[in-house]
């Protein structure tokens, strides 16, 4: 039972640390993030819904083109609801990033209606033998999607011209700016980046939860708990605090009950940061004078 919740924390926790990448390749570009994101988990899979089942397209087409919609999402985002309080140096962006997710939260409530839907992946089958434990084989494409967007992101950031850029923008915006990047369209890029991760994930997990309006806002809120922990400056550090919240939370639920669940998983967090108030491998920001 143990070795069990162990996998099935996993492959939760994968989940939540592709949401938590979102919050960090904002924050790490423009050191802001999107409080909408829980929603853009439940735009893509409620895109990938109306796309496959809805209107019958088989899923090589609906999942990039739910993908798709989530970006242009994205960058209506950070021109529309974050851009305007940045340039007017207010943190405005706070209030209007989760105003921008209740409005879509409703909109898609109004249209795509309340009643849960079930979603089914070809891989969402029924679990197999591996070593003795009943594994589902979507746990195991939950588990290697999310390390392999991870290791993509950081080849990305590391061995391409628009990757390094981008780390030119992290260490020095000014600087990079003068260089001949454009940094505005960086930042309308990452959110892009941020809000495909949230699709991602939604349509990974939709056939382990009912689709509906409403599925992202939790799921959104654990993914921040989760960037925060590993500290919202560090990729790495994020990706770790995903795979720990992911265990925690399915051994307190294997041992004491669903009940206590969030209770003790979110404590927990407030114990970790006051013992590491940056996360586990942030860092402190550096102030100069």
């Amino acid at each position: 039972m143990l070795t069990l919740s162990i996998v099935s924390g996993l492959s939760m926790g994968a989940m939540y640390g592709l949401l938590a990448l979102g919050f960090h390749v904002t924050y790490a570009v423009s050191s802001t993030v999107n409080f909408a994101q829980g929603t853009s988990l439940m735009l893509g899979a409620v895109l990938c819904y109306l796309l496959s089942v809805s209107l019958g397209w088989p899923l090589a087409v609906a999942i990039p083109l739910a993908l798709a919609l989530c970006a242009v999402w994205g960058m209506v985002l950070e021109r529309f609801v974050v851009r305007p309080f940045v340039r007017a140096g207010s943190n405005g962006w706070l209030m209007s990033t989760v105003a921008a997710g209740i409005v879509l939260e409703q909109v898609v409530m109004f249209t795509f209606g309340k009643e849960p839907r079930s979603l089914a992946l070809p891989v969402s089958g029924e679990a197999f033998t591996l070593g003795g434990l009943a594994v589902s084989p979507l746990q195991i494409v939950i588990l290697v999607v999310a390390i392999g967007v991870a290791l993509g992101l950081h080849a990305f950031s590391q061995r391409t011209r628009v990757g390094k850029a981008l780390l030119a923008i992290v260490q020095n915006p000014q600087a990079a700016s003068l260089m001949g990047i454009d940094v505005t369209r960086a930042v309308m890029y990452c959110y892009a980046a941020s809000t495909v991760l949230a699709g991602i994930a939604g349509i990974l997990i939709a056939p382990l939860f009912s689709v509906s309006a409403e599925m992202g806002t939790l799921f959104g809120l654990k993914a921040f708990a989760v960037a925060i922990l590993g500290g919202l400056n560090s990729a790495r550090g994020v990706v770790l605090a995903g795979f720990l919240f992911g265990v925690v939370e399915a051994l307190i639920t294997s041992m004491l009950g669903s009940a206590y669940t969030n209770i003790l998983a979110f404590l927990l967090v407030i114990v970790a940061l006051a013992i590491k108030p940056h996360g586990l491998l942030g860092q402190a920001g550096v102030k100069k004078v």
